[in-house]
């Protein structure tokens, strides 16, 4: 079954919203989640020598921000080749 061009574009942004809602649940989960909602908890935890809030807070949710960055690469990468969308 083949999709019209209006259909197939449709296809690829739900499939393209998804993907950066998602991620935007992550980023929001760790940098405000985990720096600043859960952090006396994650205070209990040491994580090379420094509470693990206060590392989610200064170092963790930086991390996190630019592994999803690679992450909705590889992602798009795959959307592009399923929708006939990718660059030679």
């Amino acid at each position: 079954m083949s999709l019209s061009k209006e259909q197939a574009a449709t296809a690829y942004w739900k499939e393209n919203l998804r993907l950066m809602l998602g991620l935007l649940a992550v980023w929001f989960a760790v940098s405000f989640g985990a720096g600043i909602l859960f952090v006396e908890q994650l205070n209990a935890i040491q994580f090379f020598g420094f509470p693990l809030g206060f590392w989610f807070a200064q170092q963790g949710s930086i991390y996190v921000f630019v592994l999803m960055i690679f992450f909705y690469v590889w992602k798009m990468n795959q959307l592009d080749r399923k929708y006939d969308l990718h660059e030679e």
